[in-house]
């Protein structure tokens, strides 16, 4: 749980319920426990929903943009937790607001996930987030989550 910890694939599959084809992130790393971090995508055009999103112009859809925002933050909150590996815990969606997106997300792009907790009361967490590819803000989105378990 010490800051600036670097999570593998495998590690963020021990916090998060998710799989192929749904699982965003690659990466995790955490700048303060629980509270601040960046999850990292690789976006290939092996995607499968490159396959009809759009054909000859690939364009990652935002609303999965925003679905890894609010992974990163999931796997930041569930890092936090001591035990996590015990399993038991998942975080659930509540509410999304001021989504803007910006730039399209094209296959070879990495996309990096800044979200930062705003808000904590029991077991509902409240994250801002901005998607960056190099350097440049692509999406961005205040989010509302329970974690539960």
């Amino acid at each position: 749980m010490s800051e600036n910890k670097i999570y593998t694939i495998e590690e963020i599959m021990g916090m998060l319920p998710h799989r192929y084809p749904f699982l965003l992130i690659d990466r995790l790393e955490v700048e303060v426990p629980g509270e601040k971090g960046v999850g990292l995508k690789n976006v290939t055009m092996n995607e499968e929903f490159f396959q009809g999103h759009f054909p000859g112009n690939p364009v990652m859809p935002g609303v999965l943009q925003i679905e890894a925002m609010a992974q990163t933050a999931g796997a930041l909150v569930i890092s936090a937790v001591p035990d996590y590996q015990e399993g038991g815990k998942s975080v659930l969606f509540m509410s999304i607001d001021g989504v803007k997106f910006r730039k399209p997300v094209k296959p070879g792009d990495q996309l990096r996930m800044h979200v930062e907790k705003i808000r904590e009361r029991r077991n509902v967490y409240v994250f801002k987030g901005q998607s960056m590819v190099d350097g440049h803000v692509v999406s961005e989105a205040e989010f509302t989550a329970m974690i539960i378990g």
